[in-house]
Formats: C-alpha cells, structure tokens, sequence
C-alpha cells in the first residue's frame, strides 16, 4: 500500500493565512477608508489585524510606511534593472524602461493604488512622504545616466535633467490613470509619455559618448560684407593657427 503524502489533508482543509505584511496593509487601509488615516493608531491596525505592535514595527517604522509597502521593492528592482545593463544599451531608453517597473507595481493592484491615490491626496504629510519616495526614484535613475554620460560635456547636467523628466512624465501618465479610477490603459499613457522622453533626448546605441576631446570642433569667422577674399581666408588662417 503506498503512504499518502504527509500535511496533504491539512493542506485540503486549512485556508492559508495571508502574510502578517499583507495582512496588516489590509487592516491599515480598511481603518484609513473607515475613519480617516489621522484618526487611525498604529494600535487600531495591530488590533484588527490581530497581532501586537512589535510585528507591525518588525515590517513598518512607521504608520507612514504601511501605506507605500511596496516601494522599497520597487526601488530594489529598479536599481538591480539598471545595474544589470551590459553598457550597450541606449542610456535614455534604459532609464525609461526602469520607470515602467514602478508602472507595473501600480498595476498589479489598481483598487489599492487608486485607494493610496486619494487618501494621499488628502493627507499633506502622506503627499511629503510620497514625494520623498519619488525624489528616490529620479535619483537612482540619474546616477545612472551620469555613469553612462561621463565623458560628455556636462554630463552631469544631462544626467540629472533626464531623469528628472523620465519621472515626470512617468508620474503625469500615472496619475492621468490613477484618475480614472484604473479604468483607462496605463501602459498606452506612460508609453506615449515615455516616448516623448526617448525622442527629446534619446540617441541611437553609442551616439553622443565620445570623450569631448574627440568630438568635432566648428570656427566661426565674422568678416565684413564684401571684403576680399584673400582677407577672409587669412583671418580663418589666423584664427586656425591660435588653436
């Protein structure tokens, strides 16, 4: 006679538990949409959820936190995303398609997001803690572009000027989504958005990397109207001969 496989009756007659993450995220929002988040305690949450504070703080520092508990995922993501680039990428589509991860987050759950959406909206101190949170994203996206734009002229400034509107226009298409409750295309608007990013500022691989010192220089000559020849020639031979 052959043995069953041990805990499979368990396994068919128990209703997994979600995780105690999740579960007080649940608790938290089902406090904040009933009474309000500022008159909600991080003990109101523990006690519906049913454990006791030092499990919340085990996976929160704070009642801020418990209302963005997926960023610091995101974030870890993005930077593993960009991290794993070969350097033949093109930087600015790179950059781009690191945001559409936070995109993704967002969509996995549209009724939490959208809740997060208004209950930010409400809460001044929630919105300075989300800004935070994205002030993290366009950094982790412009210290890569200012590896990737090193040997430009003002690379830095590049750098920083792109991934600031990678995430504004990320962030714009998001919220023209999160505004119609998640029922418009979240992919179609932050794609466009993107698109216009990648078009203003993109290149083609390996455009615009060569070292300054190899990059072509250009001499103006302002000469007067209707001088000679020979005179023009010789202030270019001139100006030429100073380089």
């Amino acid at each position: 006679m052959s043995e069953e496989p041990r805990g499979r009756d368990t396994a068919d007659t128990t209703t997994a538990k979600p995780p105690m993450r999740d579960a007080l995220v649940a608790a938290a929002f089902q406090l904040f949409l009933e009474r309000g988040y500022e008159q909600t305690t991080v003990d109101d949450i523990v006690t519906l959820a049913g454990v006791g504070r030092r499990s919340f703080f085990r996976y929160f520092p704070s009642k801020e936190d418990v209302v963005f508990p997926d960023h610091e995922r995101c974030l870890t993501d993005m930077k593993a995303f960009l991290g794993a680039g070969t350097g033949e990428e093109e930087p600015v589509r790179r950059v781009c398609d690191a945001a559409r991860l936070v995109l993704r987050m967002y969509a996995e759950n549209p009724t939490f997001s959208v809740q997060r959406y208004r209950l930010t909206k409400k809460v001044p101190g929630l919105r300075a803690y989300e800004l935070s949170v994205v002030w993290r994203y366009e950094r982790a996206l412009a210290e890569y572009l200012r590896d990737r734009f090193a040997g430009r002229p003002d690379g830095t400034l590049q750098a920083d000027v792109v991934a600031a509107a990678v995430v504004a226009a990320h962030n714009n298409a998001l919220r023209s989504w999160l505004r119609s409750d998640g029922q418009s295309d979240p992919d179609t608007a932050v794609d466009h958005a993107l698109g216009y990013v990648q078009t203003s500022f993109g290149s083609s691989p390996g455009a615009g990397d060569a070292p300054a010192e190899e990059q072509e220089d250009v001499v103006v000559v302002i000469s007067r109207r209707g001088a000679p020849m020979w005179r023009v020639v010789r202030e270019i031979e001139s100006t030429l001969g100073r380089e």
